[in-house]
């Protein structure tokens, strides 16, 4: 066995390195937070070949004095921590003050700083070689210049890994286009290979927002996206997230900051999968750029080399507030909210280039703390509004009533493809429409619903829509499927969760931590329906299931349940089945294809439709309508040219 000897400051900082330093852009978020942090408002990056061969960050921050400049490069050396109290609410970007160190030791690394009270500049130069810091005279302005060349030039089996320039070049951009979101108030300029690639404004207004999330995560993205800015219990969350009919196949369109912190969370994943579970396609993942402020003493961000990660004291508080100001803003999405984002693509955002997007409003109804959400769309569109104002004050309570009489009275049509089962009836008029030979409410007096008015049914599948706006296509089973399913949870949830006794107990082995967990969770299970009894040290017995999940698998729903619990303290495996049954229900129960509808049933499901929550997608995830702009109609047939 060798004897136990002290590293060389050398080999000790290339150790540090292999953590800190992965490829350029690791190196660039460093030094990039430490700009940051220094207070920097206009942040000038150049990179060549990906940022193997340069790596140059300027910024017009506070600077370092002469004197501390060879301290600033050596290990565990921060201005920006003192004491154990600063480690528990740290407020900085880094602080672990081993950045510099760590890099100098795989680099060339110049950095130059001057602070205001100085009448000249510094340079302090260092090679990986070495580790001898020299210090010589310079011309900078006040803030700093970091120059880091030939990374890894003296660990040539570090350099092998490298990926090839596009790749590397890919990567640095992704970090300052995280920097550059998580820090409005800041300008960023970035050039590869001596061409501009961004080149971005310090942010001030609403607008100003917008236009660097539309430069930065494409415009398609902030023209889909719902506003979102709530508070309570000293959590404030506000952002941008995509509409559901915006997914992605990956997730690559999704930030999440803490305190200004990027960071990637599975505890976030979960809340935001779980918001988005009723409404998203299959295997499509949601957009979303969001911003969680709390307390920097409830979140531990000393938990991982490269600060991608964080721990909350409460974590089961800041999911379920995630969850819930998330699923009440998809939830609150109606089609008129829709329409601003059509509209916003099809005529560009020219016209509104003055204008502001309103900040979320609180609801009516609401709780003290919280707030709703603004509509989606383009700049100059609408504040939020609640379902009940979207009903309009010309619908009837005749159209209303005839159109439950077709959901719940008579059930749905034949088996899809068999029109003549439905019985006959004779339904109340509608309210006038064009294709009825009446007249629409003029906008002036009432305005226009935001589906339009009906005006025929294309293939027994399709229902054909006129608005101002211009065409719209609603497939009726979908929009059907999705009023029925709404209402089917709001019946469940006006009632408890009923369970039914097993006529034989289900035993199931479990670890001891499964089993215990169980049993201090047992009041909360039975609150779902599900009866769970400790009956030895590694066993469970399941004796009671929900009611509606009488023919499920216990055990498998038991375990799963455990698994949630352990990983994000808490699980909706039981309300997930339970809905997903309920999906199966309404889509039985809905509506089918080659069904005639007359007018009134159309309008009357159109009107049902601007009232329901989610109504935009089916259970399943799929669109249940679609809007053809008049300027996309006139481009089909070459108006205007």
């Amino acid at each position: 066995m060798p004897s136990i000897k002290q590293l060389t400051p050398r080999l000790a900082n290339q150790i540090a390195a292999g953590e800190v330093v992965e490829r350029p852009a690791s190196v660039l978020k460093e030094l990039v937070e430490n700009a940051l942090d220094a207070g920097a408002r206009r942040i000038d990056v150049e990179v060549e070949q990906g940022g193997v061969r340069l790596i140059r960050v300027r910024d017009d921050g506070a600077g370092i004095p002469e004197g501390e400049l060879p301290l600033a490069l050596s290990r565990h050396a921060t201005s920006k921590i003192a004491t154990l109290d600063d480690l528990e609410a740290v407020a900085s970007l880094g602080f672990r003050g081993e950045a510099l160190a760590s890099i100098s030791s795989v680099s060339r690394l110049t950095l130059t700083s001057r602070t205001v009270e100085q009448e000249a500049a510094s340079r302090v130069e260092v090679e990986g070689r070495d580790m001898d810091a020299r210090v010589s005279p310079a011309a900078h302005p006040v803030g700093t210049t970091v120059e880091v060349r030939d990374l890894f030039f003296n660990t040539p089996a570090r350099r092998k890994f490298l990926r090839t320039e596009k790749t590397e070049f890919g990567h640095v951009e992704e970090v300052l286009r995280r920097q550059a979101l998580g820090r409005f108030d800041t300008g960023f300029t970035l050039r590869h290979n001596q061409k501009v690639v961004h080149s971005l404004r310090p942010a001030e207004s609403d607008l100003d927002h917008e236009r660097r999330i539309g430069s930065l995560c494409g415009q398609k993205f902030i023209d889909n996206a719902v506003i979102i800015d709530a508070e309570a219990t000293g959590l404030r969350l506000r952002g941008w997230v995509a509409l559901p009919t915006f997914s992605r196949s990956q997730a690559d369109l999704q930030y999440f900051f803490v305190n200004g912190r990027v960071i990637r969370d599975r505890l976030v994943a979960h809340a935001v999968r779980q918001a988005y579970r009723d409404v998203l396609y299959n295997n499509r993942h949601p957009a979303f750029v969001l911003y969680l402020e709390l307390d920097p003493a409830n979140v531990d961000v000393n938990v991982h080399p490269t600060k991608h990660e964080v721990r909350f004291r409460d974590g089961r508080l800041v999911h379920d507030f995630i969850f819930r100001t998330l699923h009440r803003a998809l939830a609150d999405v109606r089609p008129d909210d829709h329409f601003r984002g059509a509209v916003a693509q099809s005529l560009g955002r020219e016209a509104g280039a003055g204008d502001s997007r309103p900040v979320a409003m609180q609801a009516p109804g609401d709780a003290p703390g919280t707030t709703g959400v603004s509509g989606a769309g383009g700049a100059g569109s609408g504040a939020w509004q609640t379902g009940s104002h979207l009903r309009s004050p010309w619908e009837s309570r005749d159209q209303m009533a005839f159109y439950r009489s077709l959901s719940e009275g008579g059930g749905p049509a034949g088996p899809e493809g068999d029109p003549g089962q439905s019985q006959p009836r004779a339904y109340p008029q509608a309210q006038p429409t064009p294709a009825m030979g009446g007249t629409a409410p003029e906008e002036g007096e009432h305005g226009e619903p935001p589906l339009g008015y009906a005006i025929a049914q294309l293939h027994g599948i399709y229902i054909l829509a006129q608005s101002r706006q211009g065409m719209i296509i609603v497939d009726m089973h979908a929009a059907h499927e999705r009023i029925t399913y709404e209402r089917m949870k709001r019946a469940l949830d006006a009632q408890d969760l009923t369970s039914q006794p097993l006529l034989v107990p289900v035993s199931v082995a479990v670890s001891q931590k499964e089993a215990a967990l169980a049993d201090e969770c047992a009041g909360d299970l039975a609150t779902l329906g599900l009866v769970v009894e400790r009956i030895g040290p590694e066993t469970l017995a399941v004796r009671q299931l929900p009611a509606l999940l009488r023919g499920a698998d216990a055990e498998q729903l038991l375990r799963d349940v455990l698994a949630d619990l352990i990983a994000h303290g808490q699980s909706d495996r039981v309300e997930a089945q339970t809905h997903e049954l309920l999906g199966t229900m309404a889509c039985h129960g809905s509506v089918r294809a080659n069904r005639q509808l007359t007018i009134p049933e159309m309008n009357a499901l159109l009107r049902d439709m601007e009232a329901t929550e989610r109504s935009g997608q089916c259970n399943h995830g799929r669109p249940t309508w679609t809007l053809v702009t008049l300027p996309e109609l006139d481009k089909l047939f070459l108006r205007g040219r």
